[in-house]
């Protein structure tokens, strides 16, 4: 147990120790404070266009977030032999691997928790469809501004990684200003509790990408792992209209019901439109998109286990 903790703390350091994880984050936290900008003289509807990009931001850059992740900490360790180290120690196949997995979906996690967080920012900025709040603007790039001067005083003075250090800061900055904003701002005209429940089914979404993601890096490098993830992704986003409709065929059916079944149905967490139209997200609704993830990651464990024990990794090595 000891060793599964050890595996999973490193591949969550490595992971937001490499330079694009925190590049991604940035590009990502300065689309989503310019939405309220894009979203001017729109006629009532820049809440709605807010809420889209933000939401749209989180689970695409999740997603390359957590290939990125999966790629840099499993498929090079086997390219460059650490595995073979772990494996000579008392680190079983199946250890190392949910290790690796849970390292990974919590990097992603946090990746996708900090842009959720800024969503929020977003949201306050946009006062109204003629104007934004300048002062939440401009005190939101920066905090950005300030996680950055934090990464390059510790990597300058200590030695720390530049992207840990700057990362654990907006980890820590951007809720304190969320805080701030909720306490002395006036409130958008959408429900906030309901806006926390569609960011929490993005979170839940990008977990499953997450684990998926480490899936394929057992067998495939980075470019291969980013084109198959994507195919999953925008199949599943697709996948209701796709594999839901009678062919008239007994054979074509069960085959689409195969697909459906094995393809994760992004949709379930999509729930924008919901938002716009101020409609209750039932707790009930989210608890069973919980279930649905908790039973996709456990079989895709299953799946990534059963893969790595037949994996050769020495073969990995003299490629």
């Amino acid at each position: 147990m000891f060793n599964f903790f050890h595996i999973a703390g490193n591949t969550f350091k490595e992971s937001i120790r490499e330079p694009i994880y925190f590049l991604m984050l940035l590009c990502a936290l300065v689309l989503i404070g310019h939405f309220p900008s894009m979203a001017l003289f729109v006629f009532s509807e820049q809440l709605k266009l807010v809420v889209d990009s933000s939401m749209a931001t989180s689970m695409i850059f999740g997603l390359l977030a957590a290939v990125l992740c999966a790629s840099h900490t499993v498929s090079r360790e086997m390219r460059n032999g650490t595995v073979l180290l772990l494996m000579s120690k008392p680190v079983t196949r199946a250890s190392f691997i949910l290790a690796k997995i849970a390292g990974i979906v919590a990097a992603a996690t946090l990746f996708t928790l900090i842009c959720n967080l800024s969503a929020y920012v977003s949201i306050y900025i946009a006062v109204d469809q003629f104007r934004m709040d300048m002062m939440a603007y401009g005190m939101f790039f920066a905090v950005i501004a300030a996680a950055c001067v934090a990464g390059m005083a510790a990597n300058f003075w200590k030695g720390y990684s530049f992207s840990a250090v700057a990362t654990v800061a907006m980890a820590v900055f951007i809720p304190v200003y969320v805080a701030v904003c909720v306490a002395t701002k006036e409130h958008p005209a959408l429900s906030m509790m309901d806006l926390s429940m569609a960011l929490l089914l993005i979170q839940l979404a990008v977990i499953a990408m997450s684990t998926l993601a480490v899936v394929f890096a057992t067998r495939l490098d980075m470019v291969a792992n980013l084109t198959l993830c994507s195919a999953f992704f925008f199949l599943g986003l697709v996948s209701g209209f796709l594999f839901r409709q009678d062919t008239g065929s007994e054979v074509l059916n069960g085959i689409f019901g195969i697909l459906y079944a094995v393809l994760p149905n992004w949709q379930f967490f999509w729930l924008a439109d919901a938002i716009a139209g101020n409609h209750a997200i039932p707790t009930g609704y989210v608890a069973e998109c919980a279930f649905y993830v908790v039973i996709y990651v456990a079989v895709c464990i299953m799946w990534a286990v059963a893969v790595f024990q037949q994996k050769e990794i020495a073969g990995d090595i003299r490629q």
